[in-house]
């Protein structure tokens, strides 16, 4: 015969019981984006990336070509918008990936 645990209604209320109702179950969560690099590999990153790229290319290409004005007129155009591609880019990447 099982003996009966008695316990009156303030234990009840105040003292937590013997045995846990819910067995915890193990839970194994796994995550491969923060870790990797193909994270980078975000298509509106890697358009703002081209971009750039391109805009230097075409100030090489025209500084090459002998047109200097021009090519100055690109240098100082993008000596402001690149630093604003640059942390917009960066602002953008941690928004969406979140680590």
């Amino acid at each position: 015969m099982r003996k009966t645990q008695w316990f009156n209604f303030r234990n009840f209320f105040h003292k937590p019981s013997l045995t846990p109702s819910i067995k915890p179950r193990p839970f194994n969560a796994y995550s491969f984006v923060p870790f990797s690099p193909f994270a980078m590999l975000d298509p509106t990153i890697l358009i703002i990336g081209g971009i750039v790229l391109a805009v230097a290319f075409i100030e090489w290409l025209l500084d090459r070509w002998g047109v200097m004005d021009l090519a100055d007129q690109f240098e100082k155009v993008m000596r402001f918008i690149l630093p604003v591609t640059f942390y917009g880019a960066l602002f953008y990447f941690f928004a969406t990936f979140i680590f």
